[in-house]
């Protein structure tokens, strides 16, 4: 993999576009952003022509492959008819009838562009319902770039003033979170039983820290946490944008058995297109029609609709997810198996069709993670094999038995040159 026209499209990019990246994280690709002009299946083909296996499938939301000729076909219909149109249209109803009828909690949803827009606006709901203004959040959890929950993501940010994590941040806001440790019931409690003296009118909690080294909730977590939300009258949000819809149809919802009174959808909604969603009970989101505002000009865009409703037309068979949790469980005992033979070289999470590498002693990062992670990065990228710098690892319909056997063998390569 000669890599060399990326590199100069990189070099390219940085004299017009601030970091020469869309989104600030692709900095951390080494040795540096990957350019592509194709992406079909498992593969993307770089400048060069280069193939490379995926396993970042754009961060996520690719979880029926690139370029699925099923979403392709539909929102290529959708743009020839119209593109954005500022009135309704017929889209708007069938595709969120389509995601009700997948999400067991679902009676009701808005339109969004973002997971971190989407977020935003369930947090409004929340406070508007409640009349307080705290929101709890769990350490390492992302929920987004937007000021207000961009903060608490390290350990050692656990019940204590959330620290800025971003020059220009405004600080003013950080006094509306409070920061919590995942799984820890206890905590839970402690903080929920004074709801009111804090103003609490939110729990938002990614189910499986997506962000956060893809931890799952313990048995007892989840279930915990709604009925401390219910005693105390806080709105319990599932931050679903990585794990909704790649998990299970339904979400966390249905994986787990507890039902948030909010869900936030993106990446997987809608096939590799822009779309994210508020899902959740009617009197919150009918707050709407009564002074809680939520706009946007490209909100419910007839193309991204059109790929939404046929992504949950596909994700209705059930041997989708059937044939996801065969490849990667075939993912974790293969590939894992090979980091188990070479002492000291760390392990794999895995919650679906969502895996995390983690190093001995388990440092995780979303903007890196440490290990011999960075080694294993660049020497995977050198054999055409494509992952994430936090390592995070993304699986989909595309992926096959053979891609898994040749993942391994390439990894096994990799691991006796470190």
């Amino acid at each position: 993999m000669a890599l060399e026209s990326s590199r100069l499209a990189f070099e390219r990019a940085r004299r017009s576009i601030g970091g020469g990246v869309a989104s600030g994280l692709r900095l951390a690709m080494r040795p540096h952003p990957l350019y592509v002009r194709e992406a079909r299946g498992a593969h993307v083909w770089d400048l060069d022509g280069d193939r490379y296996l995926d396993y970042v499938m754009a961060w996520g939301p690719m979880l029926l492959g690139h370029s699925d000729p099923r979403i392709i076909e539909a929102a290529c219909a959708a743009a020839a008819r119209m593109q954005v149109v500022g009135t309704g249209h017929a889209l708007e109803y069938l595709a969120a009838e389509a995601v009700l009828d997948a999400v067991p909690h679902g009676q009701r949803l808005l339109w969004s562009n973002t997971g971190t827009e989407a977020v935003q606006i369930a947090l409004r709901l929340a406070r508007a319902a409640t009349g307080r203004r705290r929101v709890v959040k769990f350490a390492r959890s992302y929920h987004g770039w937007h000021d207000s929950v961009y903060a608490g993501l390290a350990d050692t940010d656990t019940d204590r003033a959330p620290a800025l994590a971003s020059k220009g941040q405004t600080p003013s806001v950080l006094d509306d979170l409070v920061i919590a440790r995942f799984n820890d019931i206890a905590m839970a409690e402690r903080l929920l039983a004074e709801a009111v003296e804090r103003d609490i009118a939110a729990v938002l909690v990614d189910p499986i820290m997506s962000n956060g080294g893809v931890e799952a909730p313990s048995a007892e977590f989840l279930p915990a946490l709604r009925a401390l939300c219910d005693r105390h009258g806080v709105v319990l949000v599932f931050d679903e944008v990585i794990a909704g819809f790649r998990i299970a149809r339904g979400g966390a919802a249905e994986k787990y058995g507890v039902h948030p009174d909010l869900s936030v959808f993106g990446k997987a909604i809608a096939g590799g297109f822009t779309q994210s969603a508020v899902v959740g009970r009617a009197d919150l989101i009918d707050q709407v029609t009564d002074g809680v505002v939520h706009a946007g000009t490209f909100n419910a865009n007839p193309v991204a609709l059109a790929a939404v409703e046929a992504t949950m037309r596909v994700l209705a068979d059930p041997e989708v997810y059937l044939a996801l949790e065969r490849v990667s469980e075939e993912f974790e005992n293969t590939v894992g198996a090979v980091l188990a033979s070479a002492p000291g070289r760390g392990s794999l999470n895995r919650v679906g069709s969502l895996l995390q590498y983690v190093p001995d002693g388990g440092a995780t990062g979303l903007h890196g993670t440490g290990g011999p992670w960075s080694h294993i990065l660049d020497g995977m990228l050198h054999h055409g094999f494509l992952f994430m710098p936090s390592g995070k690892v993304f699986l989909s319909t595309a992926h096959t038995p053979a891609d898994i056997d040749a993942t391994a063998d390439a990894l096994d390569k990799v691991l006796r040159q470190l």
